[in-house]
């Protein structure tokens, strides 16, 4: 039982939720195999949109590459500078991307910077490529947050509402637990634990029907990017 998640006010306990996986002695983190699972669906649903659209299936292949890349960086870099307090005085840790801390606001700027420049070079329509992956992007998010998840993060402050998520005190970075959230520290059987709102859950099904959404309105938009800027109003109104 060294790796509980708990829901206890729905009955549901987890005895044993790890955070990597482990072939032939390597160890996966269960978060990058989210990441990339993501990534395959998310360049799936943007081909068979840019056919649909008469643009180059294989083109979003490509940026897509690109733009992960480009948009880990930002979102870690996101991530360090808002939580510079613990990362100042562990600098070693700034690199140490398989125990987690990704910033979703800073993969955005980092994609749609790589989106401009990609964009510019290629003579291709922003706005288009734009309404393209925008529902990519909510799928993305909303299957990435179950990485969060796995990593014991991105969860909200106490409570023991029906949601309520306990987590052992041991599997979770210091840094991550709020003053609040450690005044309501318990112990069962000689473990602490924190109890608190499963944000990650709470994000992953609104960016689900946000996708749905994009997917439906996608055919009757009037211009190109109109699709993106719903996105950004959905996605902001549901942060």
């Amino acid at each position: 039982m060294d790796m509980e998640i708990n829901f206890p006010n729905l009955g549901i306990y987890l005895d044993h939720v790890g955070k990597s996986i482990s072939i032939f002695g390597f160890s996966i983190a269960y978060y990058g195999i989210v990441i990339v699972t993501g990534m395959m669906i998310a360049i799936w649903i943007a081909q068979r949109e840019a056919k649909r659209t008469g643009q180059s299936p294989d083109m979003y292949v490509d940026f897509i590459i690109y733009a992960l890349i480009f948009a880990i960086i930002g979102a870690r870099l996101y991530y360090v500078i808002f939580s510079w307090d613990f990362y100042s005085a562990h600098p070693e840790k700034i690199f140490a991307l398989r125990e987690g801390g990704l910033a979703i606001y800073g993969g955005i700027i980092g994609g749609v910077l790589t989106a401009i420049v990609y964009c510019k070079r290629k003579g291709v329509n922003f706005w288009l490529l734009a309404d393209t992956i925008a529902p990519c992007l909510a799928f993305g998010q909303m299957l990435g947050r179950w990485g969060n998840f796995f990593n014991r993060e991105a969860f909200g402050g106490f409570t023991n509402g029906l949601l309520a998520m306990r987590l052992q005190v041991s599997q979770v970075r210091t840094s991550d637990i709020s003053a609040e959230v450690m005044q309501h520290i318990v112990n069962y059987g000689g473990v602490d634990y924190i109890q608190v709102h499963p944000t990650f859950l709470y994000e992953s099904l609104w960016n689900l029907c946000l996708f749905l959404l994009l997917i439906k309105f996608r055919p009757k938009k009037k211009f190109d990017g109109q699709v993106l800027g719903l996105y950004f109003l959905g996605y902001a109104l549901g942060r």
